[in-house]
This record gives structure tokens, sequence and C-alpha cells, in this order.
């Protein structure tokens, strides 16, 4: 992840909608939710989410599919990954320190 992908993935989390829309789309996981799930768990009108979506998918921090007449987003922890690791990139000067990695998402059956 370069510098300008990075200041645009912080500037959409920094935002209280976006950044609770960001944590239950991790929530849901690979499944995802439909915009009408996401305004009911959180409580955001349909044409403020539409926008906090819209700013999300830019800093491609969302992925979304088609799924008969819904959309369903999804976190793209992907990128999450890439933000995180630029932010780390050369933690510590390369001595080893503290920083606790990421945890991974585990899959359930």
């Amino acid at each position: 992840m370069d510098t300008k992908a990075t200041l645009t993935a912080l500037a959409a989390l920094a935002q209280e909608s976006r950044l609770a829309v960001f944590r239950l789309l991790v929530q849901a996981g690979p499944a995802g939710l439909a915009a009408s799930r996401i305004a009911e768990h959180l409580d955001i009108p349909p044409s403020s989410l539409s926008f906090h979506l819209k700013e999300l998918a830019h800093a491609g921090l969302l992925a979304s599919r088609q799924d008969g007449r819904f959309v369903i987003y999804s976190a793209n922890i992907e990128t999450m990954n890439g933000l995180i690791g630029f932010l780390l990139d050369n933690c510590c000067g390369g001595v080893p320190c503290n920083v606790a990695p990421a945890k991974a998402c585990k899959k359930t059956a």
C-alpha cells in the first residue's frame, strides 16, 4: 500500500458512522450484509448510509456483490491488512518489539 492509498483509507475510517460500518462488516465476515441490514444494525438513514458506503468503497475498504435484488457489502480485509502493514512497516527500526500482529479471521464451519 502506498502513502496516497493509506491516507484515503484513514480518511474514510476517520468518521464515526463509517468506522462503525467497517467494524460491523468485519464482524459479519465474508458473508457480508445487505445495506438494509447495515442501516438496521447501526440506525443510519439509508441516504446517509449510501454516502458512507461509497466513501468506504472508494478507499478500497469494502467489497460488494449483487445477490438478487440486494447488494451485499463485506469488509475488504486485504486492504485493511495492507493498511496495517504500511503503518507497521519498519516498526522499531528493525529491532524486535512487542507489536502484536493482527488476529487472523477464523473461518467457522
